[in-house]
């Protein structure tokens, strides 16, 4: 900046994010996760002020955001020059709104904290509780500096969660210009150029998948190194709109120049980013590419500056057909971030990995994600699930999987199905999300009613309550603090959670308090008292059924 040219007639676009979703706080995903669902005004009270650590470059843009906004960012670039597009933070938006400002893009990825695995627990709190990355988001659409020259120019507000935004009825609200919905690369340059004109904009515009030559390379940082390496999935599951796309990986060099300009931006970390890992390069029917994996770790591990390599989804099935696979990308191991007494690795490390497994019911399996077991049949689901965790944890993989409370048309027999899947798998090496079930509208399901925190069953809040207690137990917290957490467990229902969600709750937030499981087993469906053997153990093998007799892809999805 020159003697606040900058400050005083402000840059031609600004692209902003909020600091909760920007954060590389301990480079730990699962931390910033929890933004979305520790309440704000709680929050000083729950030492997170590491929800707004950010850095900033000497200029006041913004070191590193959310991938998708340096997608932005790398496509207008092709249409505007440089110095006109500016990148910040919340916090620095003044310094680059001004007079000469025409359009502001705002990213949202979790803008309300509405989705699957956060949806349900700022309301442990009361109604009126805002998730810390719902007040964030608000402090950014409502930023004064915006507000001040909001006359001569255009919100645009994309990203994976734009949806929640016309889900909550909020776009008039927010003077919201445009809510740009799915993979926006063949839109951006176009829609940006006709609000710099000022040109009335689309109230909301829906996005193909784009092809992949229309990917940028991103030229800036993301938030924990992010590299794409595939998008989409096409597994089928009917409550996800990324598995109704089609699965496409980009090409090693796009991935390389990725992973070299994040690291000259001062990135050590690089994320593999994907809806499934071992779809990269895939095969025909979802067989995985053994060699092409391999080749693409050790190359972005041969990329000087990477320290250390993180991963984001994938799925059960391909490690139970090859079991070798997570053995021959050690790298994910030897380069990870995560460390933990269990792991049998040299210097503790463990590769973590998001997981769907969603449920233990093959009747809910067979009818909403079959195509998540492929090539198994469905009623092979919790085979598949235990001997996949044997083979993962065996390679010191200590996946982070979610369970789905109130997928439509649940019965208390499907609940103890899952019931009786998370029991099997008590010792295993991992940790387990339980979430509720959020209809997204562009899925097959977005017409269904979603699960409501209030209307949990016993079983239910068994289910819940046992994930949490496997969480604390793995992850050995100190003794000090685990007692003061376990004698505020009364105080908590007898308090609040009684009055909010009754009485149905009491016995399974006692598990999660350590009460003695002898006393508890008469009231709660897991008997956890010693000599209860589990329903499922791992198999040897789990056999894959003939192709011949097994669904076509195009069925299952």
């Amino acid at each position: 900046m020159e003697g606040g040219t900058v400050q005083s007639r402000g840059k031609l676009i600004v692209l902003v994010a909020s600091t909760s979703e920007s954060t590389e706080y301990q480079r730990s995903t699962w931390r910033q996760m929890l933004l979305a669902t520790l309440p704000q005004q709680y929050a000083r009270f729950m030492g997170t002020d590491w929800s707004t650590s950010v850095e900033t470059n000497p200029d006041g843009t913004a070191k590193y955001v959310p991938n998708g906004l340096r997608v932005v960012e790398s496509l207008l670039h092709r249409r505007f020059p440089e110095e006109d597009v500016a990148v910040c933070y919340p916090d620095n938006l003044d310094l680059f709104v001004g007079e000469d400002t025409r359009v502001i893009g705002i990213h949202a990825h979790n803008p309300l904290g509405i989705t699957f695995a956060t949806d349900v627990y700022a309301g442990f709190y009361g109604r009126e509780c805002e998730p810390i990355n719902a007040y964030e988001f608000r402090r950014v659409v409502t930023h004064p500096a915006i507000a001040l020259y909001r006359r001569h120019l255009k919100v645009i507000v994309g990203g994976p969660g734009a949806w929640q935004i016309e889900h909550k009825g909020l776009q008039a609200e927010w003077d919201i210009d445009t809510l740009v919905h799915g993979e926006a690369e063949e839109v951006i340059e176009d829609l940006f150029e006709c609000a710099v004109r000022g040109d009335a904009l689309p109230e909301r515009i829906e996005c193909n998948s784009p092809s992949l030559e229309s990917i940028p390379i991103a030229k800036n940082r993301s938030t924990f190194g992010v590299v794409e390496i595939t998008r989409g999935c096409g597994r089928g599951c009917q409550f996800c709109s990324v598995a109704l796309r089609d699965g496409k990986s980009l090409p090693l060099d796009h991935i390389l120049l990725n992973v070299r300009n994040q690291v000259a931006q001062g990135a050590d970390t690089i994320m593999l980013t994907t809806e499934d890992l071992f779809l990269y390069q895939q095969g025909k029917r979802f067989a995985t590419n053994r060699g092409a994996l391999i080749r693409l770790f050790e190359s972005v591990a041969n990329v000087e500056g990477v320290r250390h390599i993180m991963l984001t989804h994938g799925t059960m099935a391909p490690v139970v057909v090859d079991p070798g696979i997570v053995d021959d990308l050690h790298l994910a191991v030897d380069l990870s971030v995560n460390r933990h007494p269990d792991s049998t690795h040299p210097g503790n490390r463990y590769a973590m990995m998001f997981v769907g497994l969603e449920t233990g019911s093959v009747r809910l399996f067979r009818h909403y994600m079959k195509g998540k077991s492929y090539p198994f049949k469905p009623e092979q689901w919790p085979d598949v699930v235990m001997k996949g965790m044997q083979i993962m944890n065996r390679a010191n993989w200590f996946p982070m999987c979610t369970f789905i409370l109130g997928l439509p048309g649940e019965t208390r027999e499907d609940t103890r199905e899952s019931l009786d899947l998370l029991h099997s798998l008590k010792d295993a090496r991992w940790c387990v999300i339980p979430t509720l079930f959020v209809p997204l509208e562009e899925t097959r399901l977005g017409r269904q009613d979603g699960a409501r925190i209030a209307r949990l069953t016993d079983l239910q809040w068994e289910f819940f309550f046992t994930c949490w207690r496997y969480n604390m137990d793995f992850f050995r917290r100190e003794k000090s603090v685990q007692w003061k957490f376990n004698a505020g467990i009364p105080l908590y229902y007898y308090t609040l959670g009684r009055r909010l969600f009754g009485p149905s709750m009491k016995y399974p937030l006692f598990r999660l308090g350590h009460f003695p499981e002898r006393w508890l087993k008469s009231h709660l469906y897991l008997d956890f008292t010693a000599g209860t053997p589990p329903r499922y153990t791992a198999s040897e093998t789990v056999p894959v059924p003939e192709h011949a007799q097994y669904a076509e892809l195009r069925v299952l999805n």
